[in-house]
């Protein structure tokens, strides 16, 4: 019995026919909807309601932008060469070379560097505005639909260009 053959048999290396794909793509939306600059986003409606959970939210809030803030003034710069080099070799190997995988995995990584852009800016502006009680939760909450808005787009674009794909190598298959 040839274990190799077995093996991707079973797990079928083409990403976009792959279900593990979709549903992972499915997972990194979801957790990145839920989970806003760090801060679990059922706290950010709890603390509408509740003082103490308002509290805890400026404090949870306060842990990650401060973290944030650091980590862009330390090493941002590099931060942002490394994740640009890496989503163009996986753009050029994906779709130059037309290597499926990188392909999947830049329908993943382009939005999720974007996400983390926009939760820098977002960590920036609560930082220096020394923003608190209902404008963080509004600040919050944009930034959830903002994000929520390019994973649909996301998704969507996706699953078009995973149609494509599968057909494409149905008919060349």
């Amino acid at each position: 019995m040839d274990w190799y053959a077995l093996v991707f048999e079973l797990i079928d290396m083409r990403s976009f026919s792959n279900l593990w794909y979709w549903i992972a793509l499915a997972v990194f939306w979801s957790t990145t909807s839920h989970w806003i600059i760090g801060v679990p986003f059922d706290l950010v409606q709890r603390a509408m309601k509740h003082e103490e959970a308002q509290a805890d939210l400026e404090i949870l809030v306060g842990i990650h932008v401060r973290r944030i803030v650091y980590i862009s003034a330390w090493a941002g710069l590099w931060l942002l060469a490394i994740g640009f080099f890496m989503l163009t070799t996986l753009a050029v190997t994906g779709f130059y070379y037309h290597f499926e995988f990188s392909q999947a995995v830049s329908f993943i990584a382009f939005p999720m560097s974007i996400v983390a852009l926009m939760s820098a800016s977002t960590a920036h502006r609560i930082e220096t505005n020394a923003i608190k009680g209902e404008e963080l939760r509004k600040q919050l909450k944009r930034l959830r639909f903002y994000i929520q808005c390019l994973g649909m787009a996301s998704i969507f674009t996706t699953s078009i260009f995973g149609m494509f794909a599968n057909l494409v190598i149905g008919v060349r298959g």
